[in-house]
Parts: structure tokens; C-alpha cells; sequence
């Protein structure tokens, strides 16, 4: 009889229903958070308003007087003051270390114009010994009043001994000097390489300095490496960063360095956010060998997905549409594979159980990947492989539906839509009205998971919300938002950008809501997103970050 009682017992306290005046002291919270306004993302139970947690897990979510009971003379209590408390946030598409590496060096995105970007150039020059590259900066020419790309002449006065190859923010487009440029080795006859462009000045036929896609590949291969030291410091400036944002979860293009430091802060116990850790496509065959397969690893650090580009971005003018630039009409953008390459990489990374992550921005790039996710599901055969497009800025109407019937997941960051409306009519002319499609995906059944792309924007899911929601400039405007039908509710996004992105990588039963028996991975907001202006939520702060039921992070 007495087995009977404690099976019960402990069924109604993982189920959440704890409706006992006392328990065993072993079933006893470790951490109670009360009176407050927790919305769930949980479609069974959305608010409660208390939480319960034990061995880094949820095990009750409810009122305040039923989660009570599960308060014990070592139980750590939070009085939430009515404060407003989140799943932690999941970013599905960022750049770590490059993130950490930014936070940590130059930074050219305040640049107002060509003068500014020199200017912040050469007061960080001038503070490094000779001979030291110069390279990060996120900077973007579209913000500055000419929307010119600048050149090397602009930089090479004040650089003369030290090589410089700064990246555009969205990492496509990068400018290098002349000293650069020579080391590597690039001159007026060199070819373009698949998938790049060395832009040539028109008049005398020299390298302008500029460099797209791939061709930014020819310097970074004459770059030294950032020593490892370095590149440490940067992933733990990163996770510090992640945790006052209320981040608790990443999934992250990740080098073979970056992973190794992971596995190494894992066994210190002091990796502070979950990693699902990408690697390129050139794992593909690494991984099968072995045995790696999607989802693959534990509750902190995972692999199993590759990352695929097919094309460049429409900041750089290499994002691959079906027709040209309409301010540019002699291309259509660059594939950064020819497409039967593309189709047999997919396939032999689904042959394999991996999960693809697929860069694509324009319409054909975007066609493209889901003709291989077709093709592969037609040779391999059917599976829950939810193979992802990252970004899926400029999809057709018909290649919509086509996401659901593949089941393929849009990996969206939405802050990309308030920076990039202000240029993307220029570029391509009606085709934004297939751009940035977030209620369209969502109204046609297809999943979505947010993410941010940091550190080509902001890590602050804030500003993804904001976006999301209001499809609005930060300063306002224009009113009612850019293609205001395709804005989501409050609740909407911040779904995607907890449960969603946990979908997308295999988690949704681990993580993503507050549920009994899921990750106790909590924000908690210093104000009430639901009770506010869309503007204040830019401004709201974290006042509290929690990971697997330790506060990380405490305003």
C-alpha cells in the first residue's frame, strides 16, 4: 500500500498536479518562483502565475497556493512582484564566437557615412602594433546617405602596414586593403571563384577592394588564426552577453574550434547556455562514418546539423533570384554551388540522418533547396528529418505551400525585416511583396523557429519581437508596419522564438515551454510585454535569467 501511495505521489507532482498538505522531503523544490505572470507557451495550461523546480526540471506549474505545497525548509523562494516570466529564449540562427570576437574588437556599425567608417577605423588602427590584421567591423553601407560600397582608397592612407579585410554586416561583402589584397595574392587577373566576386574598378580594371561571397575566402585564407586563447575569451564574453538577454539556448554555425571549447567549458562545468553546435557540409561524411546523426548529444551541447549555403545575401547583391536586380540589372545574384552540386550534397547529408540547415534569401535559392529536400525525400525516402531554410527572406507564393508539404522548417530572425526594408523595394522592386513572410508561413501550416544571426544583428530577442510584431523602425514607422499582414501576435512570437526553435532542433518535449518535466529555463522581464506599448518592449529589461534551475543571471 505504501508503494501505491508514493507512486501516486510522485506521478502527481512531475504531472504538475501536486495536491498534497506535505511530501517526502526528497520531493521538495529546489526553487520556487511565486506571484507572478508566467506565460507558459504551453497550449494545455498558458498562465500560471507560480513554478516549482527540481534537479534543473519543472515539476509544477500553477497557482501559488498549489505550487506552495511544494516548498521545503531548503527550498529557495522568488517572489516575481508580478513580474512577467518567459521559457528562456532559444536564438535559432546565430554566430557565436563571431559574436563574442565583435563585442571584443571593432566596431564599424555606428558608422554614419564613408567618413565615419574611416574615422572609427583609423582611431582602432592606430592602437594596434604593425603587422597586425584588422578584421570583424559588421558595417553597412546602406545606412550611410551615398549607399556606395566603399573602396580600398578610402582605408589604405592610414593602413599602410597593417592588412585589413572588415566584413559588411550580414558577412557577405567584405573590404580589404591593398597590402591585404596582396598577401593574398589578388590582383586584376585573378578569376573569380565559384561562388564569389572580386569586384574590379571599371576604369582601370584593379581590384576595388570589395569582395562577395566566396572571393572573401581567398584573404581569409592568409589571415592567422585567432589563437585559441582569444577565441575562448570571445565564446565567454558571448554566454555572459546571452544570459542578461534571457538566452538560455543557441544553436550556432560553430568551427571545429568553437566546438572543442564547448566540450572542454561542458566538462568545467561552466558552459552557461545549451549549444546545438553546426557544422559545415564538409562533415557530412565525418559524421556518417562515425555514426552522428541528427539531435545527437545531451542536454548542453548537441550536433548532427550541417550547414549548406546556397546563396549570398541582398545586401551584397548575391542573393540568388529568378530574375535580375532591379537596381542592378546584370545579375541575378550568385549560387554559391551550381545546382546538381547542391542537390547531391542535400542528399547525402539526409542519406546520412543529418538535419540540413540551408542558407537561402532569394526566390530561386529558396526554390532550390526545397527542389533537393524533394529530391532527397524521394530517393532516401520519407522521414522526420525537419530540414530547415535559414533566413527564407524572398519565397513565391506556390514554394510556401511547398515548406509545409516537404516539412521543412523556416528559420526566420526577424529583426533582418526592419533593416533591410529600408533598401529591399530599391533592390528588387515587387518581389518584397514575397519577402519576409512570417503570418504567411504561419497561416499555411508551416513551422518557424526565430533566430537573430548575431552578430550580423543584435543578440536581444527584444528587438526580434519588436520586429516581429510591429514591423516597424525602432524610431517608428511606417505606421501600421511594413506589410502589416504579415505581423504575428505578442504570444506568436515569442512562441517561435522558445518552442518553435526548440522544434527545430528535436527539443520541443525537452525545452521551449514551462511544462512539468521540461528544462527549467526561465526570463523573467522587468515589465509585462502584454501590458505595454510595442516600443517599451525594446527597452523592458531582464531582470532575471535561469538555466536548468540555477539564476545565472540577476539584475
Amino acid at each position: 500500500m505504501k508503494k501505491i501511495l508514493l507512486t501516486c505521489l510522485l506521478f502527481t507532482v512531475i504531472s504538475g498536479f501536486s495536491v498534497f498538505g506535505s511530501a517526502e522531503e526528497g520531493l521538495m523544490a529546489d526553487l520556487v518562483l511565486y506571484n507572478g505572470k508566467i506565460f507558459t507557451v504551453d497550449a494545455s495550461q498558458p498562465w500560471a502565475t507560480a513554478v516549482a523546480i527540481r534537479d534543473g526540471k519543472f515539476v509544477a506549474v500553477g497557482s501559488d497556493a498549489e505550487v506552495k505545497k511544494l516548498i521545503g525548509k531548503d527550498t529557495e523562494m522568488v517572489d516575481l512582484k508580478g513580474r512577467l516570466a518567459l521559457p528562456g529564449f532559444n536564438d535559432a540562427h546565430l554566430h557565436f564566437a563571431s559574436g563574442g570576437l565583435y563585442l571584443l574588437g571593432i566596431d564599424l556599425r555606428p558608422a554614419r557615412d564613408e567618413k565615419e567608417f574611416g574615422s572609427i577605423l583609423k582611431g582602432y588602427i592606430y592602437k594596434l602594433p604593425k603587422g597586425e590584421w584588422v578584421t570583424g567591423g559588421n558595417w553597412d553601407h546602406e545606412s550611410w546617405p551615398s549607399k556606395k560600397h566603399p573602396g580600398k582608397e578610402l582605408i589604405d592612407a592610414f593602413t599602410p602596414d597593417n592588412p585589413v579585410m572588415v566584413r559588411r554586416l550580414d558577412g557577405h561583402m567584405a573590404l580589404a586593403n591593398s597590402l591585404a589584397l596582396k598577401l593574398a595574392g589578388i590582383n586584376r587577373d585573378t578569376p573569380n571563384p565559384q561562388g564569389g566576386e572580386i569586384v574590379k574598378d571599371t576604369k582601370t580594371g584593379e581590384p576595388s577592394g570589395i569582395l562577395r561571397d566566396n572571393a572573401c575566402d581567398l584573404v581569409a585564407a592568409v589571415i592567422p588564426p585567432i589563437s585559441r586563447v582569444r577565441r575562448e575569451q570571445a565564446i565567454r564574453t558571448a554566454i555572459r552577453h546571452a544570459q542578461e538577454l534571457g538566452v538560455t539556448s543557441i544553436q550556432d554555425n560553430s568551427s571545429q574550434e568553437d566546438l572543442e571549447i564547448y566540450q572542454e567549458l561542458l566538462a568545467k562545468g561552466e558552459l552557461g547556455v545549451r549549444v546545438n553546435a553546426w557544422r559545415s557540409c564538409d562533415c557530412i561524411a565525418d559524421f556518417a562514418r562515425i555514426g552522428i546523426n541528427a539531435a545527437f548529444g545531451g542536454p548542453f551541447l548537441r550536433l548532427g546539423v550541417v550547414k549548406i549555403f546556397v546563396d549570398g545575401s541582398m545586401g551584397a547583391g548575391t542573393a540568388l533570384f529568378f530574375e535580375p536586380y532591379a537596381d542592378d540589372p546584370t545579375t541575378c545574384g550568385l549560387p554559391i554551388y551550381k545546382e546538381n552540386e547542391l542537390n547531391a550534397l542535400v542528399l547525402a547529408a539526409d542519406k546520412a540522418g543529418l538535419q540540413v540547415a540551408a542558407h537561402a534569401i532569394g526566390d530561386k535559392a529558396n526554390a532550390w533547396i526545397l527542389n533537393a529536400f524533394a529530391k532527397a525525400r524521394a530517393e532516401n525516402g520519407e522521414r522526420d528529418s525537419r530540414h530547415r531554410v535559414e533566413h527564407s527572406q524572398v519565397v513565391k507564393p506556390e514554394d510556401v505551400s511547398r515548406f509545409r508539404e516537404l516539412a521543412v522548417i523556416a528559420s526566420i530572425q526577424p529583426s533582418h525585416c526592419i533593416v533591410d526594408m529600408r533598401w529591399a523595394e530599391k533592390r528588387i522592386a515587387a518581389r518584397v511583396n514575397n519577402a519576409y513572410r512570417f503570418a504567411s508561413f504561419l497561416k499555411n501550416g508551416v513551422h518557424l523557429a526565430f533566430g537573430t544571426d548575431w552578430a550580423v544583428e543584435q543578440l536581444d530577442p527584444r528587438l526580434g519581437i519588436y520586429a516581429a510584431v510591429s514591423r516597424e523602425f525602432p524610431s517608428g514607422g511606417p505606421i501600421g508596419g511594413w506589410h502589416s499582414a504579415e505581423k504575428f501576435s505578442l504570444a506568436q512570437a515569442i512562441e517561435m522564438y522558445t518552442l518553435g526553435s526548440a522544434y527545430a532542433e528535436f527539443q520541443e518535449k525537452r525545452k521551449g515551454s514551462v511544462t512539468p518535466g521540461k528544462f527549467a529555463d526561465l526570463v523573467v522581464m522587468e515589465k509585462n510585454l502584454f501590458e505595454i506599448s510595442q516600443k517599451e518592449i525594446l527597452t523592458t529589461p531582464v531582470a532575471m535569467t535561469i538555466l536548468a534551475g540555477k539564476i545565472i543571471f540577476k539584475k
